[in-house]
């Protein structure tokens, strides 16, 4: 940690104190990946400062490892390469912007069943209703509802994967070993890879993990670098 560079460092001490700062708070009946993590637009529960400050946030210790040592590992030979400001300014930005994603997915995905929420008390318990094509009975999708309404997105991730982003545009070649691969890949492929898994399992799962901030993350940071190149300004100024 001696050698990473300011930003980088500095991101990380703040996520680690606010991950035991929710730990120690919740001793004393406070939540604050509740006050502090991104709620749904339409919950009495959103702030709009909770789409800087939910990326602070994490659910649990893999989730903050992982993140963090994304973050160290790649965070900082961009910082290197673009200097402190810039890697900032677009870890910012892209975090942001992850959130804004979210807001936007859970909109169009979740509009029709917010719609006919209250009419599902009115249905036996065990009956099943299929909207938009899925099939649950009234109270999963009572349940659903309360899960949209009241459980926050928390989390680095849509600031990581910009990460892993720009990594893969300013060195698309470097070989990289990932795990259970036997030989390295190009980076450029690694993003590709995990592209198309965070596209497959935000159109087809339900683990509960906001996989289309993670792509609103690499879709905010692409065209953000894509910015900086037009205007020539990649190595230099930000803005």
């Amino acid at each position: 940690m001696s050698n990473t560079p300011p930003v980088t460092k500095n991101l990380i001490i703040i996520n680690i104190l606010c991950f035991f700062a929710a730990i120690v708070a919740k001793e004393y009946g406070m939540n604050l990946n509740d006050l502090l993590g991104l709620h749904y637009f339409e919950s009495e529960k959103f702030g709009l400062y909770q789409l800087f400050t939910y990326m602070f946030m994490h659910s649990g210790f893999e989730h903050i490892f992982f993140n963090l040592f994304a973050v160290w590992m790649f965070g900082r030979i961009l910082e290197s390469v673009w200097g402190s400001q810039r890697f900032l300014f677009y870890y910012i930005l892209c975090g942001m912007g992850a959130g804004l994603i979210q807001q936007i997915t859970q909109y169009f995905e979740f509009m029709p069943l917010m719609h006919d929420a209250t009419q599902f008390a009115a249905y036996p318990s065990t009956e099943i209703i299929t909207i938009n094509g899925n099939s649950r009975t009234a109270t999963e999708w009572l349940a659903l509802c309360q899960r949209i309404i009241s459980v926050p997105t928390v989390g680095a991730s849509g600031a990581v994967y910009a990460i892993l982003m720009a990594f893969g545009i300013l060195f698309p070649n470097q070989p990289m070993y990932i795990f259970p691969l036997p030989m390295p890949i190009k980076t450029k492929w690694m993003i590709i890879g995990y592209i198309a898994i965070e596209l497959y399992l935000g159109l087809t799962g339900n683990d509960g993990i906001a996989h289309f901030a993670h792509l609103g993350g690499m879709v905010f940071g692409f065209l953000l670098i894509m910015y900086w190149r037009k205007k020539g300004t990649i190595h230099g100024r930000y803005f």
